[in-house]
């Protein structure tokens, strides 16, 4: 776990820097940039109707999301108990080291970002910056969102919430790669030698 936080810190320092060096020599303003970045998405009332393309992992994944605005749940105050307070730092602490995180991976991967399991046709394969680290960094931010969530609420609905995210983005992870295998052969030694969303957990980290 420690070196997982020490590489996390590691990357958000370098990609800072990156993002700083690039803002400043690049000629894109930043419209133009978020423009590249949503175009080629594939979006279509077909696909929300047959999952063409993995639509419903992404609506399940919006609901989930959405749902940890719903209230914390048992509302310990009605049992006279207060969620200790440097517990709830740690969570907003950790929700914020998520944002950044999404950040991150959304800069990296650039024209390439698809919000469907099913990655463009042209898209290039991305290995550098936060996917040194693991191979679905996105994922990996939003569960630390969520978990920050969880632990500075603490609230047994939003446990429940994170857990079905964990599930959820590891069945979407898991399509998502298997269309990657067949646009890129190289993908299969890059699968094999980093961790799929979590290092060292099981259920989060694949090799094959």
């Amino acid at each position: 776990m420690q070196g997982f936080c020490y590489s996390v810190c590691a990357d958000l320092c370098e990609q800072i820097h990156v993002m700083a060096s690039m803002s400043n020599s690049s000629k894109q303003s930043p419209a133009e940039s978020l423009g590249m970045a949503f175009s080629g998405w594939g979006l279509s009332w077909g696909g929300w109707l047959d999952n063409r393309q993995g639509e419903w992992w992404l609506l399940a994944q919006i609901i989930l999301i959405a749902a940890h605005l719903l209230p914390p749940w048992p509302a310990l105050e009605r049992w006279g108990y207060r969620w200790p307070l440097p517990i709830t730092i740690f969570g907003a602490c950790l929700f914020c080291v998520g944002v950044l995180l999404v950040v991150q991976a959304f800069w990296r991967l650039g024209a390439s970002l698809s919000p469907l399991p099913d990655p463009k046709p042209a898209a290039a394969l991305v290995t550098m910056g936060a996917y040194r680290r693991c191979r679905h960094p996105l994922y990996q931010a939003l569960l630390l969102c969520s978990a920050g969530v969880a632990i500075a609420l603490g609230s047994l609905l939003h446990v429940a919430l994170f857990l079905a995210l964990c599930l959820l983005l590891r069945g979407k992870a898991r399509r998502e790669e298997r269309k990657l295998m067949i646009l890129h052969p190289e993908y299969s030694a890059y699968r094999a030698s980093t961790a799929a969303i979590i290092p060292g957990f099981p259920l989060l980290d694949w090799r094959s």
